[in-house]
């Protein structure tokens, strides 16, 4: 054939009969089978059959590849029965009657692409319930490949992938909408990519403690301290979870089409109640180093979050002297005033600083006692930070700083540059 000549259109007649002829378990030919023999479809409805059909084939060749090859023509044909059965075994769910009257009521063209759209529809549907990890843009181009892979594929395995990707789409629904309950945004799920599952599961425990906060660890930590708390406990040291379980079943404001899913993950949170509620038990060991937990649960990744926690919570004396600030040179300052057995502060004026660096070179300074305050009352994830960037201080400084031969402009440069000094 000479490329750019159309080929001529197929016969109509021949069209429709190498449709009815083409495989007897697509289900466009047993709808069109039966049409003809109980009278639905007539002799002009079969010719307007045949020609939108030939209309069709062409139309789907040069969506696929090109309408100029007979190869190519030839699976287009398939692809336009297949689609059409798709979409007549979906909308008729099986009933022939009911398939052979929406083929002589509707446009064949309109009922290829129906079909064409359902499996567009689900290639697009996610296929992983972890967040990220999906492929959320629309239907294009590169996506025809697949729409040829699943136009070969039967009804059966169709509907049976839709119900898998449906539960996938409703599980990453559940999870968003309880996510955005705990202050969780979209953004932090894409990023963190963690399993839907998991999310729910965080967000029932919260929902259990009447926890609204984000989930950082500190925060989950608490969250799973406020349940034990909560738990009651039998003589004979049985866990009584009755109250916790139901909670985590009855979400207010849930929409219904989410329950089924709240009740098959809850299902499994409460077999976890026993370890999650046992006082004995770590909370960091439990989620974080147990096999079983690792990735079950979910809580935000944020070391400055759990950082800000230990200064607030664990170490008062950091965070007044600090004062939640974390920067290289407030921290020298600070480390600085302690060595040299003077009040602790996060800044000094020029003047200030000349007369500390007078003091030092007078009475001599004492770094042992800035680690040892760092010791003391530096946060734990912090701490050897802290050591190691003292310590790089020290001995970059201490010749500098110490020496009374040395200008002390050169030791007022070294302050200007790596602590604080202001005016």
């Amino acid at each position: 054939m000479v490329r750019g000549t159309r080929p001529p259109l197929p016969d109509r007649r021949a069209t429709a009969g190498s449709l009815a002829a083409y495989d007897d378990r697509l289900f466009f030919e047993k709808a069109l089978v039966y049409g003809v023999q109980h009278g639905i479809l007539d002799d002009a409805r079969l010719e307007l059959l045949a020609e939108k059909a030939a209309q069709g084939i062409v139309q789907i060749a040069r969506y696929f590849g090109s309408e100029y090859l007979l190869a190519e023509l030839e699976r287009a044909r398939e692809r336009l029965v297949r689609f059409v059965s798709l979409a007549l075994q979906t909308s008729s769910q099986g009933d022939l009657h009911a398939a052979a009257v929406a083929l002589r009521e509707q446009s064949l063209l309109a009922l290829s692409k129906a079909g064409a759209d359902q499996l567009k529809a689900l290639i697009t549907m996610p296929k992983s319930t972890h967040f990220g990890m999906n492929d959320d843009a629309a239907f294009g181009e590169r996506h025809i490949p697949l729409l040829d892979k699943w136009s070969s594929e039967g009804w059966e395995a169709i509907q049976q992938e839709w119900a898998q990707r449906s539960q996938v789409a409703l599980t990453l629904d559940t999870a968003m909408w309880l996510a955005g309950r705990i202050g969780v945004q979209p953004s932090v799920l894409d990023e963190a990519q963690p399993d839907a599952e998991a999310v729910i599961r965080t967000a029932l425990l919260a929902h259990a403690a009447q926890c609204h906060e984000t989930p950082n660890w500190p925060c989950f930590e608490a969250m799973i301290d406020t349940l034990r708390q909560s738990a009651e406990w039998t003589q004979s040291g049985q866990c009584s979870q009755c109250n916790i379980a139901a909670t985590l079943r009855t979400v207010p404001g849930l929409p219904d089409t989410m329950q089924p899913v709240i009740d098959r993950i809850a299902h499994g949170v409460c077999d976890d109640l026993p370890r999650i509620l046992d006082p004995h038990i770590p909370v960091r060991a439990l989620f974080d180093q147990t096999p079983a937990f690792v990735g079950r649960y979910f809580w935000v990744d944020d070391p400055m979050g759990e950082l800000d926690h230990h200064d607030r919570n664990a170490s008062s004396t950091w965070y007044r002297l600090t004062q939640g600030t974390h920067d290289d040179t407030t921290l020298l300052t600070m480390l600085l005033c302690v060595a040299a057995a003077r009040k602790p502060a996060t800044s000094l004026s020029d003047r200030a600083a000349q007369t500390l660096v007078r003091k030092i070179r007078k009475t001599g300074w004492h770094p042992e006692r800035a680690t040892a305050f760092l010791d003391e009352h530096a946060p734990p994830y912090y701490r050897k930070d802290c050591q190691r960037l003292w310590n790089d201080f020290v001995q970059q400084a201490t010749q500098t700083l110490c020496t009374a031969d040395s200008p002390i402009r050169d030791a007022m440069a070294l302050l200007r540059q790596e602590c604080a000094i202001v005016g």
